[in-house]
């Protein structure tokens, strides 16, 4: 690593030189590594190869999970989720006991694996909501419903400071991890409870349920989680743009 002393500060690259600025001044330094050509036909790199090959597929099925369940993933925030949920569905991955090296894929019996992960690692759902919600699948039907008993707010749940009111978010998906493009089969559909106190003596308990193809043989998810709301002046807001609000993978169903 060399430092810039020269009045002209470069950032960049320059021919095998990268030009770069840290919290120590600006750094130059020869840039490194195997010719591409090589590590493609060189059989001294084909665990490499094999390596690459199943972080592309790790990485195509992180990003078609976060594609489908977006609309619940919105309602909360971390900027770190997605290579959480990579190196989640790595393992997925990396469970495959039937493929060769370097083929290895995401199967249905594995996804599991994927059950009860926080899309926001700052808020989780088991330290935030003390009851345990049933969770009802009926691939036939396509319909996907929760059943949220009656409980006592400020019992139940452990509010974030300045919040005033909740709002209970379930949703669930068919996720099709094999067919590319946009007509991939992937749906996603959510419901919501209604805005309720947080001082409330007691919330009446509400079924949530959503509706998904009929008869799908696709990988099913189910999400929950809580939104926290602040009134100002009788309307509520989200608080702190969904920083704690816990989404979880609730139920991972496969056939």
């Amino acid at each position: 690593m060399a430092q810039q002393e020269s009045i002209i500060k470069l950032k960049g690259k320059i021919g095998d030189l990268t030009f770069y600025k840290t919290k120590d001044g600006y750094q130059a330094r020869q840039a490194k590594g195997v010719d591409p050509q090589r590590i493609a036909t060189d059989p001294n790199y084909q665990r490499t190869r094999e390596n690459n090959a199943e972080f592309a597929t790790g990485a195509a099925a992180a990003k078609r999970l976060r594609d489908t369940l977006r609309p619940m993933i919105l309602l909360t925030y971390d900027p770190k989720m997605p290579g959480r949920l990579f190196s989640r569905v790595m393992r997925v991955v990396k469970a495959d006991a039937v493929s060769d090296r370097g083929e290895r894929r995401v199967l249905p019996g594995n996804l599991g694996l994927l059950g009860q992960f926080g899309f926001n690692v700052a808020a989780s759902l088991t330290n935030t909501l003390f009851i345990e919600p049933q969770c009802t699948v009926d691939r036939v039907a396509g319909t996907v419903a929760l059943d949220i008993p009656s409980l006592v707010p400020k019992l139940t749940i452990a509010a974030p400071q300045g919040a005033t009111h909740f709002q209970f978010n379930f949703g669930a998906a068919v996720v099709d991890f094999d067919t590319a493009g946009e007509g991939n089969g992937s749906v996603m559909a959510i419901a919501e409870s209604e805005t309720s106190l947080l001082m409330a003596e007691s919330f009446a308990g509400v079924t949530l349920t959503v509706e998904l193809p009929p008869a799908s043989d696709l990988p099913l998810f189910a999400l929950f989680g809580i939104s926290f709301y602040q009134e100002v002046n009788g309307k509520p807001y989200p608080l702190n743009n969904g920083a704690y609000n816990p989404i979880d993978i609730f139920r991972v169903d496969v056939v």
